[in-house]
């Protein structure tokens, strides 16, 4: 067993369903993730290129006792071995939530065993020192995802600082409007970033958001209606050949990239600290991760970034948290509600 801040609930069994994915996961020792099991609804939601919150509650409400079970069959452990049960509570879409919030309480009541509601993106940040042990406080946290992007100072005592987050879109969200407006398809992060590969970043000249404004905030609304200028000034999406769409692409991946390396460089300045763990499901675009790495090359900062598997909502990063918070003697009862909305920066890691 590795040693770790959850030693003293050795298996913890993970349940994440905070949007369009059914997750669960048995982490061992705080740290070491037996099992990491998750259940896509992509083609669930293809059809109307977004995430359609009824369906996705439906779907986990299907789903959400076969993927627990193949999580404990793969950590090769019964649930009569769990020691505690953690379960994102929000935020994130209510009804798919409820669903996972329910099976944890359930699972918890019958193995009279105790339950803990995780921050998701509690779970996002702690998903960087679960790839990464060495990894300790202090150090800055960027959490970029399809609802969130914001930029924390982690601190030696467990707590969060929020140092700006967006006024408008999440980065992620503007990557599906923007893969919406060019016609690329669901899911719309991956789908952009492919069109960007074979396209001129410097085809287009977009707005770096937010450049020479105070703070450490963002904003990709104007970035994502820069696009749509764009496109329909070249006549609209069905006039565009293949090349432009590759260009409009790249040229609005590098600008939504420039803005969150531009904003971290200059909170590791302010702040002094020498590592950023980027976390959430943007995390895993490979040219964030190459502008990142580089810039951090040059300024003397290191940058972490989870594996791809850690990046995208999984249950594993919730089991770690939960871990800890046990560890500490934090417990939910079964009164424990969900949340769409509330700040990471009053939750204690």
């Amino acid at each position: 067993m590795s040693v770790g801040a959850g030693d003293d609930f050795v298996h913890v069994l993970g349940v994440e369903s905070s949007c369009d994915e059914m997750a669960a996961s048995v982490v061992r020792g705080g740290r070491e993730v037996l099992a990491s099991v998750v259940h896509s609804q992509t083609e669930v939601h293809r059809p109307y290129g977004g995430v359609v919150p009824e369906l996705a509650s439906r779907d986990h409400v299907r789903f959400v006792s076969a993927v627990a079970e193949r999580a404990l069959a793969e950590a090769g452990i019964g649930a009569e071995d769990l020691d505690g049960v953690a379960v994102t509570a929000g935020p994130g879409l209510v009804g798919s939530l409820l669903v996972g919030l329910s099976f944890g309480k359930a699972v918890a009541f019958r193995l009279g065993i105790p339950l803990v509601g995780v921050h998701h993106l509690v779970g996002h940040l702690m998903s960087a020192e679960l790839a990464r042990p060495d990894l300790v406080p202090p150090y800055l946290g960027l959490v970029v995802s399809g609802g969130h992007t914001a930029l924390y100072r982690i601190g030696e005592d467990g707590g969060t600082e929020l140092l700006g987050e967006t006024r408008d879109d999440a980065v992620g969200e503007a990557f599906d409007k923007v893969a919406v407006l060019l016609g690329l398809g669901f899911p719309g992060g991956p789908a952009v970033s492919r069109a960007a590969e074979s396209g001129d970043d410097a085809a287009v000249d977009f707005p770096r958001p937010m450049r020479k404004r105070p703070g450490l905030d963002f904003s990709y609304s104007g970035l994502k209606t820069a696009v749509a200028i764009e496109v329909e000034k070249r006549g609209g999406r069905e006039a565009l050949s293949a090349q432009q769409l590759s260009d409009l692409a790249a040229s609005f991946e590098l600008a939504a990239v420039e803005a969150l390396v531009f904003r971290t460089r200059k909170a590791m300045r302010e702040h002094k600290l020498a590592s950023v763990a980027v976390v959430g499901g943007v995390a895993a675009n490979r040219r964030l991760r190459e502008e990142m790495a580089r810039v951090g090359a040059r300024e003397g900062f290191e940058a972490i970034f989870p594996p791809a598997s850690l990046c995208t909502d999984n249950a594993a990063m919730i089991a770690a948290a939960g871990a800890r918070m046990l560890h500490r003697g934090q417990r939910d009862g079964l009164s424990m509600n969900a949340f769409s909305r509330a700040p990471v920066a009053a939750v204690v890691r």
